[in-house]
Formats: structure tokens, sequence, C-alpha cells
């Protein structure tokens, strides 16, 4: 399951972690959650934020810009995205002109040089035989 992040301060920790990679169409901070974060709560496995500064245009544009990333976010961190870390998807300017799928590609990019990209094998998954 994933979460969202709401609060500034959550924005702000994630952030101090000093750990992003920069793409054409995003921007990905991330942040492993200590045991204390998890043990504290009933944590969810992944959680994420979105933003979209006022560099990228006015409301609706901004707007957009997130719907855009959370579709791209919700197909790839649910099946990819390595358990037990905060996710912070910054949008761009050029996050309202790439396509989905160069914008997935993006997000996939970013999630495999944090390694923390997982690739589950088709194999893997049961077949019921």
């Amino acid at each position: 399951m994933i979460a969202r992040l709401k609060r500034r301060s959550e924005f702000l920790r994630i952030a101090r972690a000093q750990t992003k990679w920069v793409t054409p169409g995003l921007i990905l901070q991330i942040r492993k959650r200590s045991p204390a974060d998890t043990a504290a709560a009933e944590m969810p496995a992944l959680r994420v934020g979105f933003t979209v500064s006022r560099k990228v245009g006015g409301a609706v544009q901004r707007n957009r810009a997130k719907r855009r990333l959370r579709v791209v976010a919700e197909r790839l961190l649910s099946a990819h995205a390595a358990p037990g870390f905060d996710y912070v998807i910054i949008g761009r300017r050029g996050t309202l002109t790439r396509t989905f799928d160069a914008l997935g590609k993006d997000l996939e990019s970013a999630l495999k040089r944090l390694d923390v990209y997982m690739d589950i094998p088709l194999h893997h998954i049961s077949t019921g035989a």
C-alpha cells in the first residue's frame, strides 16, 4: 500500500537526506526510514509526496503536472519501488510536455540510479498450476 506524504516537515526531512536524481521530466528524492520511524506507528511500506513549484506555471499547470506524476507513480512505485523508503516526486517544466511513457522511463531510471528499483521477474509470479 502506498500512503501520501502531506506535511511540510515530512517533505523537508526527505530533502535534508540529500539523495536525489534529476531527469528531464521530474526530480526524485528519497529517504530511508529508520526503524524508529517504522516502529512508532503502523507505517505503510511506501510513502510518496508530490510537489510542483510556481516555476512550472500557474495553478492549472501545477495541478495538471501533479496529476500526471500521480498516475505515473501509481503504476511504477507499487510494483518496483523498494519498501521502507519515503519518496518525493518534484515536477519540472518538462512534466507537462513529456509523454506518459517518457515520464515513466524518467521515474524508472531515477529509481534505478538511486538503487531502490526492484525488478520482479515474471517467473516468480504464481500461475496457479
